[in-house]
């Protein structure tokens, strides 16, 4: 029961917050409940494709070819393919955890996972489209060149400042989830 509130203590506290707030704004009752039912919905539909597509991505592409592909030699090849992942995958960014931690276990290097990272939070090639109808041609490949630097240079200080032993910890921690 203890490891159970330690565990989950930030929710709890949460849930309690988001109560206590119910019973001082009682006005936004109904529209916050209201929210929370959209995004548990959203979630509940999101989140058993991406398990489906993680499940045929675990069983289809053997460790091998990952460690070829995406793993700590693969060059530029890997951060190409990285990229490209994270800029075609569709969902919400909660989404891109579970499948970071699956190359994680199939041996991409952390180079990669963070360029994946970052290339499904900022690069959806969906969004491109609609700022380039929306916004126009240039401001729309000016924001998309600007996040791929972007994407390589936080990588880069990442991994300049990340301690090997905390990446270690949490490619075990991923061995263990998935």
């Amino acid at each position: 029961m203890k490891n159970f509130f330690k565990r989950y203590l930030v929710a709890i506290i949460s849930v309690f917050l988001f109560i206590m707030f119910l019973l001082v704004f009682p006005s936004y009752r109904s529209k916050s409940i209201s929210m929370i039912a959209f995004q548990t919905k959203t979630m509940f539909l999101l989140i058993p494709p991406i398990f489906i597509l993680l499940g045929l991505l675990d069983i289809w592409v053997p460790r091998e070819k990952m460690i070829k592909y995406m793993g700590k030699g693969s060059g530029l090849k890997g951060t190409v393919i990285a990229f490209l992942l994270g800029s075609f995958a569709a969902g919400p960014l909660y989404g891109a955890f579970p499948f970071a931690a699956v190359l994680m276990k199939k041996g991409a290097s952390f180079k990669n996972i963070l360029i994946f990272i970052g290339a499904w939070s900022t690069t959806k090639i969906p969004m491109l489209l609609f700022e380039i109808g929306a916004l126009g041609l240039r401001f729309a490949l000016s924001r998309f060149a600007i996040d791929i630097v972007g994407i390589i240079v936080i990588a880069k200080l990442i991994i300049q400042f990340v301690p090997q032993k905390e990446v270690d910890r949490v490619y075990g921690n991923a061995e263990n989830l998935i």
